[in-house]
């Protein structure tokens, strides 16, 4: 059986359950560090949510995902997700997915999602567009490069209801997502604490 937590602050037990999945998916490019995930709840930036197998005696850890809200668009942002190797392709992304966006309607008061993607011909990163297309998203003409990662990107979205006033010009989504991300890293103190308080 699948069970879905969220959590809106920092918790290094739970966080290094969920890094191993992270850092499998993430670790050689893109990921953050654990400071830096710190750091965005420590300022009420983001979510963890995580995929429990609970089919065994031993609950374990079987996808993670971090989301954060773009108020700009009412949005909510999955800067990652990721399932655990051995347990893909079999639809359990598409369910977390699913979690995610009910709680982006019912408890985080958004109207629509965004996500980032590698802009890329490579058929790894065309079959991940291919998932997020499935799920709903849709993938916007504009190519974003950043200074600080080598690869291109472009944004995805979907809209939640049809009062959205999100943008559909990947560009203008870009202006947004860079002052996230930039947000993330300011301040950023190298020693984490248990279950701190985000405020």
């Amino acid at each position: 059986m699948l069970t879905y937590r969220t959590f809106d602050y920092w918790d290094e037990e739970i966080w290094n359950r969920a890094r191993p999945i992270y850092e499998e998916a993430f670790g050689k490019h893109g990921a953050k560090s654990t400071a830096v995930i710190c750091n965005m709840f420590r300022k009420q930036m983001i979510f963890l949510h995580i995929v429990m197998d609970e089919t065994e005696n031993n609950p374990k850890v079987v996808g993670m995902a971090i989301t954060g809200k773009l108020k700009a668009f009412n949005s909510l942002l999955i800067d990652y997700l990721a399932i655990k190797k051995s347990y893909r392709n079999q639809g359990i992304g598409a369910l977390f997915v699913q979690y995610i966006k009910d709680l982006a309607l019912s408890k985080f008061d958004c109207d629509s999602m965004i996500l980032e993607i590698e802009a890329t011909e490579d058929p790894v990163y065309q079959k991940r567009i291919q998932f997020w297309e499935k799920c709903g998203f849709h993938l916007t003409v504009y190519i974003h490069d950043y200074k600080v990662v080598p690869e291109p990107y472009q944004a995805m979205y979907q809209k939640l209801t049809p009062q959205s006033n999100i943008t559909m010009e990947g560009k203008e989504l870009f202006k947004h997502l860079g002052h996230f991300h930039r947000k993330c890293f300011q301040g950023v103190k190298n020693n984490p604490t248990k279950k701190a308080d985000p405020s």
